[in-house]
């Protein structure tokens, strides 16, 4: 599975404590925590959703199955607020 980042989205980082995203098209921000920016670099670097699994789950030595629902439930977050797309 692979997901896009939409192209009006732009993303600011705060030193690694987290991060805003800005939909341009419809003037909304959404705070990232830690672990949703980590997400999102990963996202915006082209990463798998199994590496981002798989750095999130070394990083914060989480198991498998809580770095996997941690970063599906973002995901999915992001896919109904259209930031983001499959395909």
């Amino acid at each position: 599975m692979s997901l896009r980042i939409e192209k009006d989205v732009v993303y600011t980082d705060f030193q690694g404590t987290g991060g805003i995203l800005v939909d341009l098209n419809t003037k909304q921000y959404y705070q990232l925590n830690e672990t949703g920016s980590l997400i999102w670099r990963g996202l915006e670097n082209g990463s798998s959703v199994q590496d981002i699994i798989s750095e999130m789950q070394s990083l914060y030595e989480v198991s498998v199955e809580h770095a996997q629902t941690s970063v599906e439930k973002l995901l999915l977050s992001l896919e109904s607020r259209k930031l983001v797309r499959r395909g």
